[in-house]
């Protein structure tokens, strides 16, 4: 496996063995985030029927005819040098199946994994011509991660949704109910995003390369304007910084979109690069798709649940840390919602020091 192509005159990167993993299981690399958003999509009042009655109406064989009309499949003839990187990408990831890529004219720089029965996978010109060799390849790798996990189908649904949910507006309770499939299939997916980014980074094996390709997205083909140290801090920044009305805001912000802000996914992946998982998937200890079968729902919700706990404990949030003072039963919590929505500092006041707005008792 090596990189010997040269493109849109982007440099050459040195020919290196990657490390393969046969037999992964697509936990190996899930987020416990995009499996928690799962199991609460599939409890989701009416999801269940919607589902099965979308998949057997959606027009799978429209859209592949759609892409095989109007866009550039890849091949050996095609961008052969995608061809390779998608070729890799399953074999590294052990996908016994290379789904069929195609490359679609659109000055957005974007990817997607779709389809009912089978995987397909669409990349951009935009993405095409802003990305290197090796940031490239980290986005294919994304995308067959996609593949392995499943992901393709519930995407979609989502598409699909979207596009019904603009065309039912008129209709008053009919539009209600389709959004609030929609805004759960969202959270799933900005969820699965970050799955998809680890796989990508076993199938790149360079978190530089990763971390670049997420810049690139963020600001464009600036990167002697820009620093991952920089790039990084502004996800501290956005996590922390404000009072409740911003975490509100962020909230606000977030659900109309398909994707995580890409700052958000660089610091998520950086921290899973560094942790053990990803050393002893890299040392060849991980679970095998032949383990799955034997895999307990209830053990991957307590794990997920458990992920979440620790991370309502650690953020730096205001809304998250109101959360988690309530949970550990602080006290004066309504004094403290009332100065958050006025300047929300970070941590209660000191228990031997009164709140500022409120007069001490004599019983405390």
């Amino acid at each position: 496996m090596s990189d010997g192509h040269e493109q849109n005159g982007h440099e050459n990167v040195p020919s290196r063995q990657r490390r393969r993993f046969p037999g992964i299981s697509s936990r190996a690399y899930e987020h416990p985030a995009d499996r928690s958003a799962l199991v609460a999509l599939r409890k989701l009042s009416g999801f269940d029927t919607v589902f099965k009655a979308l998949s057997g109406l959606l027009p799978e064989r429209s859209l592949r005819l759609l892409f095989l009309s109007d866009s550039v499949r890849v091949s050996d003839q095609q961008f052969a040098h995608l061809n390779d990187m998608l070729r890799d990408a399953c074999y590294i990831l052990d996908l016994e199946k290379v789904p069929p890529m195609y490359v679609s004219q659109d000055p957005q720089p974007n990817a997607m994994c779709i389809g009912l029965d089978e995987p397909i996978i669409v990349v951009t010109t935009g993405l095409v011509e802003l990305l290197d060799e090796e940031e490239m390849r980290a986005v294919v790798g994304h995308e067959v991660g996609h593949a392995l996990s499943g992901h393709s189908v519930y995407r979609t649904i989502l598409l699909f949704l979207t596009s019904l949910a603009l065309r039912v507006a008129w209709i008053p309770l009919g539009n209600i109910a389709i959004m609030a499939i929609v805004t759960a299939l969202r959270e799933w997916f900005r969820k699965s995003e970050l799955s998809a980014d680890r796989a990508g980074l076993l199938v790149g094996q360079d978190l530089e390369a990763s971390m670049r390709g997420l810049m690139k997205l963020a600001g464009g083909n600036h990167l002697h304007e820009m620093n991952v140290d920089a790039f990084l801090k502004q996800a501290e920044e956005y996590e922390a910084g404000g009072d409740l009305r911003d975490s509100v805001l962020k909230i606000m912000n977030v659900l109309p979109r398909s994707h995580p802000f890409a700052t958000i996914r660089a610091a998520e992946l950086k921290k899973w690069a560094e942790s053990r998982d990803y050393q002893r998937i890299m040392d060849g200890h991980y679970p095998r798709r032949t383990e799955d079968k034997d895999t307990s729902v209830t053990d991957s919700f307590r794990e997920s649940a458990s992920h979440y706990a620790t991370h309502v404990k650690s953020s730096k949030d205001p809304l998250m840390k109101l959360v988690s003072d309530i949970a550990g039963g602080a006290g004066d919590l309504g004094g403290r919602v009332r100065r958050g929505f006025g300047g929300f500092t970070q941590s209660a006041p000191p228990k031997d020091e009164p709140p500022t707005d409120t007069p001490p008792r004599d019983d405390d």
